[in-house]
């Protein structure tokens, strides 16, 4: 509707830098997990995208409710299939200049990602992206992912202090697990379990910002 697409984009008049907006992954057919935990990474995996992301000042990332809320409202969410028009059309809607499709394959702790850009002006892929090694190192992929997809849309390199601090930073995939386990959950709108598993990402990383923020915003609703 045009009143979400209004609460998505309030800055996008004003706001030139590029907006960015990543999709839910698709699991590519994973082996050796519990069948949930890779569920919650297709969500999990672009919400920890959209954090490294977000640290980049020149670019605009969309939020992650934002995108869920209008998957939901175009009959998306269900499957989660979305090829590159449809990815243009809800960049246009939330005001993107490029789209992030993706997919993982976790077989038995070997560990690849794919990231797919979308110019939602020209719905075309303009550029596939890789990161691949262990399953333990999943945080350290999803950096490695993020910085690709930042010089492949041109977004200027994050400045020399705060990309030092950026990749000082390590959230352990137990951590990452829970967390993704939550978003499943708060999506679901299962909101005690999400809280409960955002408290429990929280217990194997004590310093992890985004489940912390998710926890107390979960506790007040």
């Amino acid at each position: 509707s045009l009143a979400t697409v209004a609460a998505l984009s309030p800055l996008a008049g004003q706001d030139t830098r590029p907006g960015i907006a990543v999709l839910p992954f698709e699991n590519g057919g994973s082996y050796g997990q519990d069948k949930e935990n890779f569920e919650a990474l297709q969500k999990g995996i672009p919400g920890m995208l959209i954090s490294e992301l977000s640290q980049n000042p020149a670019a605009r990332v969309v939020d992650r409710d934002g995108i869920e809320s209008m998957l939901a409202e175009q009959n998306l969410a269900k499957d989660g299939r979305v090829d590159a028009a449809t990815a243009a059309r809800i960049g246009k809607l939330v005001g993107a200049r490029y789209m992030i499709m993706g997919s993982f394959v976790d077989l038995y702790g070997r560990f690849r990602m794919d990231a797919r850009i979308v110019n939602v002006e020209t719905s075309e892929i303009v550029k596939v992206v890789k990161s691949d090694g262990k399953r333990e190192d999943l945080f350290k992929l999803i950096q490695t992912l993020a910085e690709k997809l930042m010089v492949e849309t041109r977004l200027p390199p994050l400045p020399a202090e705060l990309g030092a601090a950026v990749r000082q930073r390590n959230v352990p995939t137990a951590a990452l697990t829970y967390y993704s386990r939550a978003l499943l959950y708060q999506d679901r709108g299962e909101k005690d379990k999400a809280a409960e598993f955002f408290s429990k990402a929280i217990e194997a990383f004590p310093n992890y910002a985004e489940a912390q923020r998710a926890w107390k915003a979960a506790a007040q609703k």
